[in-house]
């Protein structure tokens, strides 16, 4: 027998866990697994909706078949398309011969487009309701939260909002499926780290959304990755209000690029005279050793950023670069950063930094530090100055 929850009557959790994966989407690091979330409503009529990851087959039909006990399948409801949620859908059809598939016009062509194969397709718009009997599905579409595709069903009679990729997070749900089950401060931070890495850049679009309900009442929130919010629901929508919003926390992080260990030496240092200063929150982090997708989770939370690189071939060391790179991508506005580094013949690391980071439009604090080969006293003096002049600013508002 497979191990399913009940939501409420008649609304149950069908999801798996992903414990396997090392790379979600094949970029991010799955330290502690994930969970793909797939809910089941059996009515009068019955609704799957979102399915999971292909590779998760056989255990996942087997607790749908459970549930229904030989009832037929009405509808497969598909809030986002991304192969995670939609991989299962040619299996599902397969199974249950007749079921109606439902989305937008978007989800139509992106079935035909990723799979090449015919579905009964029931296509819906903004405010559209189905009726299961006692309980009625109601449609919003939230294009680019993350996909253009992306929609959200709303149970009407418990009040619960199905809202794909929106409000998860990573972390697989090792026995535990609703947040009073769960211990959420673990969750928190592999919660912000998917959505500054995988939502974030869509803040306005993030915004856009959570006002279609502005009114509306939301009892549960069930998300397609990490806990059923039932207890407090509000916990998960304003953490993404907020993280949308782009607001920040008092803190720093340093990260930095190093070979022989004199930029570190600086970062160090640098972390020394902010907590001399008052700094509590400070983040160092090695761009060598640890992933960018953690990096840039802390830099979402905190408000003074610190790059340091060496010089490598004229240019910013390689992983310091492979991190500037991505958080390009993501958006960010309103931090404020300073920059040290080193170089050795020839300079390069650090103003390649400022020519990065000065396209997200942050706003630069101190002069930049560069040190040929290792930091002397009087350069120590200038990274004092560099750190104190931040410290004042992070301790500003």
């Amino acid at each position: 027998m497979e191990v399913v929850a009940k939501i409420v009557d008649g609304v149950y959790y069908v999801g798996v866990n992903d414990r396997d994966t090392h790379l979600f989407e094949n970029i991010w690091p799955l330290t502690k697994g994930v969970s793909y979330n797939s809910y089941l409503v059996v009515d009068e009529k019955t609704a799957l909706i979102d399915t999971v990851k292909v590779s998760k087959m056989s255990e996942y039909i087997e607790k749908i078949h459970q549930i229904l006990g030989g009832k037929k399948l009405d509808y497969l409801i598909v809030n986002h398309m991304e192969p995670d949620h939609s991989g299962a859908i040619a299996s599902i059809v397969h199974a249950f011969p007749g079921v109606k598939v439902v989305g937008n016009n978007r989800t139509h062509d992106f079935i035909n487009a990723m799979y090449h194969i015919d579905v009964n397709f029931y296509e819906v718009k903004e405010g559209d309701e189905i009726d299961l009997g006692n309980r009625k599905l109601k449609f919003f579409l939230t294009p680019m939260v993350h996909w253009p595709e992306t929609m959200m069903t709303y149970e009407m009679n418990d009040k619960i909002l199905f809202a794909g990729d929106a409000f998860g997070g990573f972390g697989s749900l090792d026995g535990g499926i609703f947040d009073d089950e769960v211990d959420v401060n673990y969750f928190e931070n592999e919660i912000r780290r998917y959505y500054s890495n995988i939502v974030g850049k869509f803040g306005p679009m993030v915004q856009k959304a959570l006002q279609k309900f502005n009114g509306v009442e939301i009892k549960i929130v069930c998300s397609t990755h990490g806990p059923v919010w039932r207890t407090n629901p509000m916990h998960i929508i304003s953490a993404y209000d907020r993280w949308s919003r782009y607001e920040y926390e008092e803190g720093v992080v340093i990260a930095y690029g190093t070979m022989y260990g004199n930029t570190e030496k600086m970062a160090d240092y640098v972390a020394r005279v902010l907590a001399e200063e008052g700094v509590k929150n400070i983040r160092v982090m090695n761009t060598s050793t640890t992933h960018e997708s953690f990096i840039i989770n802390e830099i979402w939370r905190f408000k003074g950023i610190i790059l340091g690189t060496c010089t490598y071939n004229n240019g910013i060391f390689p992983p310091m670069e492979n991190l500037l790179i991505n958080l390009s991508h993501k958006g960010l506005p309103n931090r404020v950063f300073s920059v040290f580094g080193t170089y050795g013949w020839s300079g390069g690391g650090v103003k390649g930094i400022v020519d990065y980071i000065e396209r997200n439009k942050w706003q630069m604090v101190g002069e930049p530090v560069e040190v040929n080969f290792s930091p002397c006293e009087e350069d120590f003096g200038r990274l004092r100055k560099l750190a104190v002049e931040m410290a004042k600013v992070i301790e500003s508002e």
